[in-house]
């Protein structure tokens, strides 16, 4: 690990509901480094996913500071933000967001289009992913035809394809089995420290949180405590 790659400082993100103004994010301050695999924890509503949104930039702050690769996040608009998520992030959801009328090959190859990368360069190099994520064999798959545990090899090859520099995954495991699980921490971990790629986890799930070097420890928006870890090995060797 390295340098802080992303910078927040005093962030705060506030919905009026009606009369009420909700705190979801309530002053954050948190430096995240190059390479690390940081673990935002904590129950439902406690304001985890809301940080992630914002660090990404698909929301926008109420105030505070965002700086991701020397780059003000805040300050950007929206093509501006969807330029940056293309050259730098990956991202891994709960619910993978497949396009269900397309095989796996074309779900990956998909963030490679907006960079005008020729088809037969593009479709290799989303070949080599689904290799990597052990599903060569599926590549002419439709999502409908393939498990929740394929589906989700199928999200984090599209999310690394184009080497990004950070991850986000929010709640990449939580429609999958314990052993599917153990699974896809293993092959999202793996993947990202061979390249030294940064990786943020958004989990309520303590199990998941064993995967970090950091857990941060979220509740009602603000940072309750940060955990530092030694990053636990692979867990393949716990699940028969």
């Amino acid at each position: 690990m390295g340098k802080n790659i992303i910078r927040i400082q005093n962030v705060k993100k506030f919905y009026q509901m009606g009369e009420e103004r909700i705190r979801a994010i309530n002053g954050v301050n948190l430096n995240i480094q190059q390479g690390e695999v940081c673990c935002l924890f904590g129950k439902s509503g406690s304001g985890k996913s809301t940080l992630l949104n914002l660090i990404a930039g698909l929301e926008k702050p109420t105030s505070g500071e965002i700086i991701v690769y020397n780059k003000h996040i805040e300050r950007m608009n929206e093509n501006q933000l969807a330029a940056f998520r293309q050259q730098n992030i990956g991202f891994v959801f709960q619910s993978y967001n497949l396009l269900s009328t397309l095989t796996a090959l074309e779900n990956v190859t998909l963030p490679l289009i907006f960079h005008g990368m020729a088809v037969k360069e593009r479709n290799e190099r989303a070949m080599e992913m689904l290799k990597a994520v052990g599903l060569e064999g599926r590549a002419n798959h439709k999502p409908g035809e393939m498990s929740g545990g394929q589906q989700q090899r199928v999200s984090i090859a599209r999310a690394f394809i184009n080497d990004p520099k950070v991850v986000f995954a929010d709640e990449p495991t939580g429609n999958l089995d314990t052993k599917t699980t153990y699974e896809m921490m293993d092959l999202i971990t793996g993947l990202a420290n061979k390249k030294n790629q940064t990786l943020v986890i958004v989990t309520h799930d303590w199990e998941l949180s064993e995967y970090a070097d950091r857990i941060v420890h979220i509740m009602d928006g603000k940072i309750e405590s940060i955990e530092e870890k030694e990053r636990k090995v692979q867990l393949e060797s716990r699940v028969e």
